[in-house]
């Protein structure tokens, strides 16, 4: 294949799963040979959460304040103005993640500034505003090629829209996420004020389909056994408003007396810089995960690089890309299960199988792979920039 210009389109410059996906791929297809470059709006300007060795954009944008249709519309807004010109459009191929780069990209098409682009599903939310609902249809709709993350979303996909999207998973960076201590890790645990532990961490911040609430009853049900643990809750930055939810998370710790705060049996981090995650992931025990909705959950094959076992639901896409004995599976619902799970995976001949299993799957995993299974897609989108339009 020729090399291709490639305008990715994400949601934000935030640490979230979908925006550390774009920038991951992006690297991993310029190391291919093409030009991948990574597009967010960006209101505070200070560009990406982390540094990159692929082109990024910090597309210009306003704070909003308001409800989220109000942020949304702004934000597909931001990426009509930046992509106004046919100059701007000057790639082989546009390739959203989200809602907002693939309305953008709909109108863009339907403007005849560009021929079709790629979207890539990661999960389908559910909305009650119906406008936030048909912006979500509309960018899967109006794709010319879908993507998923996993065969979960491509099946529903299917379903709903009656198309066929081609899996192309995730990746994880074993030069970043290793599990070789640095100073960063002592320096992490005098700031949150890390005890002797066990270190519990959840990634994500406080979301209902995190599932926030199981975690901390199960964490809560742990402490019964191993008094000084300590719950880390890393991340949080969302588009979406989860103000209620945390309150409710708010209410539910304080219902279990665990405090929160630097050096307390529950430390809420917000989000984290990318430089510092594989130390987080070294200082855990175990990562709780018994998320009842994730695209893929990139986040456990970075635990597992580094080392530390994952407790997880029994459900896809965790069933997809893990097998038994990779993780402690758990029924989301159920607390009790997952603080045995917990408790389970801080035994060392137990912690020592999941290290060794979780080495394994991460490193079967490589962002390189992840990208050459995009191409097909691009290929059928460069080809559609190739022919001509007609009036």
């Amino acid at each position: 294949m020729r090399s291709l210009r490639i305008a990715i389109l994400t949601h934000s410059t935030n640490p979230r799963g979908g925006v550390a996906h774009s920038l991951a791929l992006a690297e991993a297809l310029c190391a291919l040979g093409h030009e991948a470059v990574v597009h967010a709006p960006d209101p505070t300007g200070r560009g990406f959460f982390r540094r990159s060795a692929c082109p990024t954009v910090s597309v210009a944008a306003a704070p909003v304040a308001g409800p989220t249709v109000d942020l949304v519309r702004a934000r597909i807004t931001d990426y009509l103005r930046h992509f106004a010109t046919p100059a701007a459009c000057d790639f082989d191929v546009f390739h959203a993640h989200d809602g907002i780069g693939g309305n953008a990209l709909a109108t863009l098409k339907h403007r005849r500034l560009i021929p079709g682009f790629v979207r890539t599903v990661h999960h389908l939310d559910t909305f009650a505003d119906p406008q936030l609902a048909e912006w979500q249809d509309r960018a899967i709709g109006e794709a010319t090629r879908l993507l998923c993350v996993s065969r979960l979303w491509a099946e529903r996909i299917g379903s709903e829209f009656g198309r066929a999207p081609a899996v192309v998973g995730n990746g994880v960076d074993l030069s970043i996420y290793r599990d070789e201590p640095t100073g960063a890790d002592a320096a992490l645990r005098t700031r949150w004020g890390l005890g002797p532990g066990p270190v519990v961490l959840s990634v994500g911040g406080f979301e209902e389909r995190k599932n926030s609430a199981t975690i901390i009853e199960g964490f809560a049900r742990l402490r019964a056994r191993h008094p000084h643990a300590q719950l880390v809750v890393a991340g949080g930055a969302s588009l979406l408003d989860h103000a209620s939810y945390r309150a409710r998370s708010r209410a539910a710790l304080a219902a279990n007396g665990l405090p929160i705060g630097r050096g307390e049996a529950v430390i809420e981090t917000g989000p984290v810089a990318q430089d510092e995650m594989p130390a987080l992931y070294r200082l855990a025990d175990v990562l709780a995960f018994p998320s009842w909705k994730e695209g893929f959950g990139l986040c456990v094959l970075e635990a597992m690089a580094c080392g530390t076992p994952a407790v997880v639901s029994r459900l896809p896409p965790f069933t997809e890309y893990l097998r038994p004995g990779d993780a402690l599976f758990v029924d989301p619902a159920d607390p009790d299960a997952l603080a045995d799970a917990l408790a389970a995976a801080l035994a060392p001949d137990a912690r020592a199988g999941l290290r060794a299993a979780g080495f394994a799957r991460a490193a079967a995993h490589t962002w390189r792979a992840c990208a050459e299974r995009h191409l097909a897609a691009y290929a059928a989108c460069a080809r559609l920039e190739q022919e001509p339009t007609r009036a």
